[in-house]
């Protein structure tokens, strides 16, 4: 007995001493239990609504007021009108406009009928069905609360708009992700197992004194892993359209070109994650849970960034998926072109020098 309170005492010393392992038993289950509470939720919040007031009256004001204290939405007039909702949807966040109609409360007072437009952008079919029936829910407490103290039937009715994916199919939401989760994971992974790879079996350091500049050996590591991930880029594609129906509305050059950049960052990434790695198996770890989880949750792809608190929303501008994400949904689902989508193409830049820098500076010319 005391033989094996002895070997417990000494796992446990073990456990203790290896910092490693205690953040693997503890911190790891407390990160994900924070970041699954707090990023996965199926409630919209602090959604980016306008707000088209042609009426200008009692019941029109009285609504808006209901939707602008409902936590679920960020609402603000439209400035332009009815012109400018195209341009709106194009180039900034909005997700839903509500229009109200000229002489609503007087065809509300006189014909107990009247109807509000509601425009949603369904490139998000999950968001743009849950924004509709927040809004249609809120009004229709409205015309309850008025009919309880008039005791008339009053009746307002709901014109939904769904623009881009009107039949709201899943496709334009989960492609775009998927380019975004499967380019991030297979770029960034054998990438660094690649390099490393070398490491273990020693070949690296024939690699360092031979003919070949350092430079040389990483750009001729790195090629075939972006000629390979533009094969998928392009099957991708082919895929949307053929099979899922899923034509590209804007410029497939265009599209190519991004992805060529979102390509070699996740490459940058990879490079990166060899150099501070020494075993496959290391580097297939900080590839695999390091990229999954930030990707799956901090992409906008399954959960709405909007919807997270502010230091997660903050954190998810270093995932260089969330800005790829949202050009391919530009370019590829709303057809919209360079002008849309640079500031986010700059980000993506900006991060791919970063990354190329850093890996350069910690990549060893000598591994003894």
């Amino acid at each position: 007995m005391n033989q094996l309170l002895t070997f417990i005492r000494k796992e446990f010393l073990h456990v203790l001493r290896d910092r490693k392992t205690l953040l693997i038993l503890f911190g790891l289950p407390i990160v994900q239990i924070l970041l699954f509470g707090f990023a996965l939720t199926n409630e919209v919040r602090n959604a980016n609504i306008a707000i088209i007031d042609d009426a200008h009256d009692e019941a029109s004001r009285s609504i808006i007021g209901m939707i602008a204290a409902s936590r679920s939405f960020h609402a603000h007039a439209l400035p332009g009108g009815h012109s400018s909702i195209d341009e709106t949807f194009r180039s900034s966040g909005v997700k839903l406009i509500v229009l109200f109609p000229a002489n609503f409360n007087t065809d509300l007072m006189h014909t107990q009928r009247a109807r509000v437009q509601i425009i949603a952008d369904a490139s998000d079919p999950n968001t743009a069905s849950t924004l509709t029936t927040y809004v249609s829910a809120i009004i229709a407490d409205y015309q309850k609360a008025r009919v309880q103290t008039t005791s008339l039937p009053y009746t307002i009715s709901t014109n939904v708009r769904m623009l881009y994916n009107p039949q709201l199919k899943g496709a334009p939401n989960f492609v775009p992700g998927v380019m975004a989760l499967v380019l991030m994971l297979v770029c960034v992974m054998m990438t660094s197992i690649a390099i490393v790879r070398e490491k273990e079996l020693g070949t690296m350091e024939i690699l360092l004194v031979s003919p070949f500049k350092p430079m040389l050996v990483i750009v001729a590591k790195v090629v075939p892993y972006l000629l390979l991930s533009l094969v998928n880029v392009a099957s991708i594609l082919v895929l949307s359209v053929y099979v899922l129906d899923l034509p590209v509305q804007g410029s497939v050059v265009l599209l190519v070109a991004v992805s060529t950049v979102f390509i070699i960052t996740s490459l940058a990434l990879g490079l990166l994650i060899s150099t501070i790695t020494n075993s496959q198996q290391t580097a297939m770890l900080f590839s695999m849970m390091g990229m999954l989880l930030p990707t799956t949750l901090f992409s906008g792809f399954m959960f709405p960034i909007e919807n997270m608190p502010l230091p997660l929303q903050i954190i998810s501008n270093v995932v260089p998926a969330r800005w790829y994400y949202i050009i391919v949904k530009s370019v590829m689902i709303k057809g919209l072109g360079f002008t849309a989508i640079w500031r986010e193409l700059l980000v993506l830049v900006g991060m791919t020098g970063l990354l190329i820098v850093i890996s350069l500076r910690k990549f060893k010319v000598r591994l003894a």
